[in-house]
């Protein structure tokens, strides 16, 4: 057990011995008042239902919301993607950093723009080309937004970074036999955890206050943890200014 997860079964274990000991004060006779502590007991009423069902209704409001912020890390084909997005049904914006390279990403629409200094753009540009080409294409990109033509193989995976319902349709499936694992809480909300094949599948933390939002993910296989946070707060999305934009043509350099 990690020392978080021990530290929340030790908060959890102390909570209980209190109730105990509250319970112990209302005997009346043989007969215990008010002892039965519900852990569900003003809440969203999703922590009484089945695994399957909470699941269902937890992609059922991710689905529905209008935003959402994703922060954390996903392991995907051999790498590790760190990411911090915002996103919406018409776009998305954010962060991505791997292999110690970062760029931002803006997608408005079908528009998507890639943001990042020159040595990302050099990064594995190697085919049989001049060096001095390489890095003075390089120079015209760095810090500047890349229009990425939809023609381009980059355009799929980077695109899918801001793609709201796509993300989030292959990050909240729990895989194996789903079951409920107790009570915890995740920034100040109470949550009911969730878990694929008793947390080897994944485990998903499901929001118990207001709509049943995802709150927190592990992955299964170790591929990652994601938080998700501001559920159905807009924001604005801007295209950028002419001055900060450099349209590189049919297809952009290796990267």
């Amino acid at each position: 057990m990690t020392p978080i997860r021990q530290s929340r079964s030790l908060s959890r274990g102390r909570s209980a011995a209190l109730a105990g000991a509250t319970c112990a004060l209302l005997v009346t006779g043989t007969v215990l008042t008010g002892c039965a502590e519900d852990p569900n007991e003003g809440t969203n009423g999703v922590g009484r239902l089945p695994a399957a069902k909470i699941q269902g209704k937890t992609r059922s409001a991710a689905g529905s919301a209008g935003a959402v912020r994703v922060h954390g890390n996903v392991v995907s084909g051999g790498r590790t993607y760190a990411l911090d997005m915002r996103l919406k049904d018409d776009g998305g914006d954010g962060s991505v950093t791997s292999k110690g390279a970062t760029f931002k990403l803006l997608r408005i629409g079908e528009q998507l723009y890639v943001k990042a200094d020159a040595e990302f753009w050099t990064h594995g540009s190697g085919q049989g080309g001049s060096g001095k080409a390489d890095a003075a294409a390089a120079s015209k990109l760095d810090g500047k937004f890349v229009k990425v033509p939809q023609g381009d193989p980059s355009y799929k995976k980077f695109s899918g970074f801001t793609d709201k319902a796509l993300l989030l349709d292959g990050l909240l499936t729990l895989h194996g036999t789903l079951a409920t694992d107790g009570h915890d809480e995740e920034a100040g909300v109470r949550t009911i955890r969730v878990t694929g094949d008793k947390g080897s599948g994944g485990t998903l933390e499901v929001s118990l206050e207001g709509k049943p939002y995802p709150l927190r993910l592990e992955r299964a296989g170790g591929a990652g943890t994601l938080t998700f946070s501001g559920w159905g707060e807009d924001f604005s999305l801007r295209e950028p200014e002419k001055n900060e934009t450099v349209d590189y043509g049919p297809q952009l350099p290796a990267s």
